[in-house]
């Protein structure tokens, strides 16, 4: 199921173009910015890309012409990662190659994509993983899991948390009342009320005292103490001191907090370099961050000017030079000056990838290029 990405939560993924996937018993809208975080392989990038369609129904394949080169045969179909795409056969859940071959055949109750040469899968409630053989290395045993992100993956057994390496092995057994993946050799988990840190041995090196505590990110992580949000460094030591009514992490050397109900910047040092004016901020991407000032979305540059004005009732990251924008229900894009190059005139709107965006139209959709051509006339 493809979104529109208008969260801090995410951002990180709309800017390396790669998936989020769930974190455990945190709902989405906290304050955490980087989950699994990858980039395209060589070998993706010499694949022929190709795009999802429907057509009465049914899940095919068209490149980038528009001609349809998988017919529709799946009950479902998803975008191709890592030389692989996730399809629906009846019930069951496989996966097919550039050919629309079967090369893993469908056998799972639920899945996900390829990441990192891994996908999670569902056989009989229970979660494990497989290679791109479709060779088990973690057997199905996990209430839950989450990805492998440098070398760990998160794993539940009833409501605790723990981490297996990328042998399958249990690396750290489920103890935790939560946890976030390992970032910077160290990752946030929970022990009863309070977030502390542990190594990949599993050993405490910071212990738990904070109310909340997110991933590292360049040497520093956001916590909260009581009801304010400050920055410690690996040791644990309050380098930023909690200070802000929200914050989120830095991201190109900058991290938007909170004071008094409005957003504004501060740089590595904790120094307020973008006053707090507006109404809700996310991180910065290539230069440019979204912000909300009276219900209107637009972008800011570094020093806090605005590089387009408020104008759009929802907002999207700009991907290949174009932005999904909302304006009056509907959606088009503008480039990075601001302006229209594509009219408002669909009811959803995703990003660009390969020079196509995936656009609908009531249930059905469809496939443009960057004039607003469309490749692909929508289908359902």
């Amino acid at each position: 199921m493809k979104s529109h990405i208008h969260h801090p939560l995410i951002l990180l993924v709309a800017i390396t173009g790669i998936t989020l996937f769930s974190t455990p018993s945190i709902s989405s809208d906290t304050h955490q910015s980087i989950s699994s975080i990858t980039v395209k392989s060589a070998k993706e990038n010499s694949l022929p890309q190709l795009w999802d369609v429907k057509i009465n129904g049914k899940y095919g394949y068209i490149d980038r012409t528009g001609k349809l080169v998988v017919k529709p045969q799946f009950d479902y179909a998803s975008s191709f990662y890592e030389g692989l795409a996730q399809v629906q056969v009846g019930e069951k859940w496989g996966y097919i190659d550039h050919t629309g071959k079967l090369v893993i055949k469908p056998q799972f109750d639920d899945g996900d994509r390829f990441l990192n040469g891994f996908a999670k899968v569902e056989v009989g409630k229970k979660w494990g993983i497989i290679d791109s053989n479709g060779k088990f290395v973690v057997k199905p045993q996990f209430d839950n899991l989450e990805y492998f992100v440098n070398g760990f993956a998160l794993v539940a057994i009833g409501k605790k948390w723990g981490f297996v390496d990328n042998k399958g092995k249990l690396a750290i057994k489920p103890q935790f009342d939560s946890a976030w993946s390992f970032f910077e050799n160290l990752a946030a988990v929970q022990i009863g009320k309070k977030w502390g840190f542990v190594d990949n041995r599993g050993k405490l090196v910071i212990q738990p005292q904070f109310d909340t505590a997110w991933s590292f990110s360049k040497g520093l992580a956001v916590v909260q103490v009581g009801k304010k949000w400050g920055f410690i460094n690996p040791k644990g030591q309050l380098v930023i001191k909690p200070q802000f009514d929200a914050a989120w992490s830095f991201h190109e050397d900058l991290a938007a907090v909170q004071i008094g109900g409005k957003w504004g910047y501060i740089d590595r040092t904790g120094k307020l370099v973008i006053k707090p004016q507006f109404d809700m901020t996310w991180l910065f991407e290539n230069g440019l961050a979204q912000v909300i000032v009276g219900g209107k979305s637009g972008y800011i540059d570094r020093t806090g000017k605005l590089a387009i004005a408020p104008q759009f009732d929802k907002i999207g990251y700009f991907s290949e030079g174009l932005a999904d924008v909302q304006i009056g229900g509907k959606w088009g894009y503008i480039d990075r000056t601001g302006k229209l190059v594509i009219k408002p005139q669909f009811d959803s709107a995703y990003s660009f990838s390969n020079g196509l965006a995936e656009v609908q139209v009531g249930e059905a959709s469809g496939y443009i290029d960057r004039t607003g051509k469309y490749i692909w006339q929508p289908t359902q």
